[in-house]
């Protein structure tokens, strides 16, 4: 006599579904932070191309001023992170 497996037990249960007040989506950042960064990105890609090149690797603009970009784009960046939404009044 071969055993059948055994079925497996289902039991309902009530479950109560608790309606929540439906509550608006808080982002971290907000559409100003995101355009800040976006131009970050481009001051910084900006740099990067100013630097690019290999003809006159010694010139001003790759050694001095194409720096200072992307440096300068990082800091956009940074302030693009750290910069608090404006509060809705």
């Amino acid at each position: 006599m071969a055993q059948q497996p055994a079925k497996p037990v289902t039991t309902f249960r009530a479950t109560a579904k608790t309606v929540q007040p439906e509550t608006p989506v808080n982002f971290i950042f907000n559409k100003d932070n995101y355009k800040l960064f976006i131009i970050a990105i481009a001051i910084v890609a900006l740099g990067f191309v100013l630097m690019a090149g290999t003809t006159d690797i010694y010139n001003t603009t790759k050694t001095v001023v194409a720096p200072i970009v992307v440096l300068a784009g990082f800091g956009v960046g940074f302030y693009a992170i750290l910069r608090k939404p404006a509060s809705k009044a």
